[in-house]
Formats: structure tokens, C-alpha cells, sequence
């Protein structure tokens, strides 16, 4: 039996890419559902599954997201929808809940470019982080740090942010076979 070519079989996560900015098409709730449950099924550190999931769909709560920790929440201008998500308050396991918080996101913005849609990550600052629990509605002892901003890219968001070849560093600068370089 012939084997893939693996850099074919790879190649979609290679497309995977921030959108900020979105069409005015609405996104369908099946499809949130599946990028929720795609982030849902995410490992964690020793299975925790310490984060929740808020999708959000309502243009105010969307706009006032927007308004409340700009300017890394630019996306939620035009963002159709959005997935929080929500993290427990856990003294001395910071690195640990961000590293999976960190994998939830990353799925959903494969997962998102999976179905045709667009993603990007927002991040929220602390200053901004009780006002967008209060909206979120969520109990002291939880808070929202990334929400991941939903819906189709509009002509701009589909624009190459680097020029064509210049999106990466080059391979061999980065990966390194068995040692570091001239160790």
C-alpha cells in the first residue's frame, strides 16, 4: 500500500490563520456547536478539562466585548459570533491552565477553518477581565483571559499579512535535526 505524501496530508493546519476581520453573514449554530466540542475534546494536564465553554452569538454582548479591551479585542467589531474561553481561579497551576487553554483555542481555530469559517484570538487584559465576566456572567472564582472571535472572513480578512513566502521563518533556522546548531 502507497503511503501519503505527509506534507500533503498536513497541509490544512499550514493554512489554519488568524481572521479579524468578518462578513456580515451570520454563522450557524451547528457549526459553533462543532468548534465547541472540537475545543471541548482538547487534552489537558493530567485530563482536567479545566476550562468551560460560553458561546456567544448576541451582536451587543459581540460589540461590547469590543469596546472593552481594545485594541486586542479589534475583532469583535465585525465577529459574528465568539466562544469564551472561561478558566478557574487555581493558585500555583497558571502555566498549566494556560497551556490548555492555550490548546482549547488553537483547536478551534482549526476547527473553524475546517468548516470554511474564519478565527482569531482575543485576548483579554486584566483591566478588562471583570467587565467582560459581568457580561458573561460568570462566578467570582472563574474569568475569561481568550475569546475566540467566529464568523466569515469579509475581503479583508482573507488578505495575506505577509508577503507570499515571508509568513514563516525559514525552516532552517527553526527546526534542527538531534542537537542545536554548532553545539
Amino acid at each position: 500500500m502507497e503511503s501519503p505524501d505527509a506534507a500533503e496530508v498536513v497541509r490544512p493546519l499550514l493554512r489554519v490563520r488568524q481572521v479579524r476581520d468578518f462578513a456580515a453573514e451570520p454563522v450557524q449554530h451547528e457549526a459553533l456547536d462543532a468548534i465547541a466540542d472540537a475545543a471541548r475534546w482538547s487534552g489537558s494536564s493530567t485530563n482536567a478539562q479545566p476550562w468551560r465553554f460560553v458561546i456567544i452569538r448576541d451582536p451587543d454582548t459581540l460589540r461590547a466585548i469590543h469596546d472593552a479591551g481594545l485594541p486586542s479585542t479589534r475583532s469583535f467589531a465585525t465577529a459574528q459570533a465568539g466562544i469564551a474561553i472561561v478558566m478557574p481561579e487555581q493558585e500555583g497551576r497558571g502555566i498549566s491552565l494556560a497551556y490548555d487553554e492555550g490548546r482549547a483555542a488553537e483547536r478551534m481555530l482549526v476547527a473553524a477553518s475546517l468548516l470554511g469559517l474564519g478565527a482569531g484570538i482575543a485576548w483579554i487584559g486584566k483591566g478588562a477581565r471583570a467587565e467582560v465576566g459581568g457580561r458573561l456572567g460568570l462566578p467570582e472564582d472563574r474569568f475569561v483571559r481568550t475569546i475566540v472571535a467566529i464568523g466569515h472572513p469579509s475581503q479583508a480578512g482573507r488578505q495575506r499579512k505577509a508577503p507570499r513566502g515571508g509568513a514563516r521563518q525559514p525552516r532552517e533556522e527553526t527546526v534542527f535535526e538531534e542537537r542545536w546548531p554548532g553545539s
